[in-house]
C-alpha cells in the first residue's frame, strides 16, 4: 500500500494494489475509485484533499491480533 500526496494539485492517491485499473468510478466530485478486472479497488484518488483531510500528518498503526488461548 502506498499513499502519495501531491502538494501542487492538493491530490492524494491511495494505492491499494499493483493490479492495473480497468475502470474508474466517481464516488463524488472529489473522490474516484479505480477498479481492476475483478471489481476490486486498486486505488482511491482524493482531489482537494486538504479540504476533507488533514494532510499535515500521516500515522500508520498496526494492531496485532489478540493471542488465542
Amino acid at each position: 500500500m502506498r499513499i502519495k500526496y501531491f502538494e501542487d494539485t492538493d491530490t492524494t492517491l491511495v494505492e491499494l494494489s499493483t493490479n492495473p485499473p480497468v475502470e474508474t468510478r466517481e464516488l463524488n466530485e472529489n473522490i474516484y475509485l479505480d477498479l481492476d478486472s475483478s471489481g476490486n479497488i486498486v486505488s482511491i484518488t482524493i482531489e482537494h484533499a486538504s479540504a476533507s483531510t488533514d494532510m499535515r500528518e500521516f500515522l500508520f498503526q498496526r494492531i496485532p491480533a489478540a493471542a488465542s488461548t
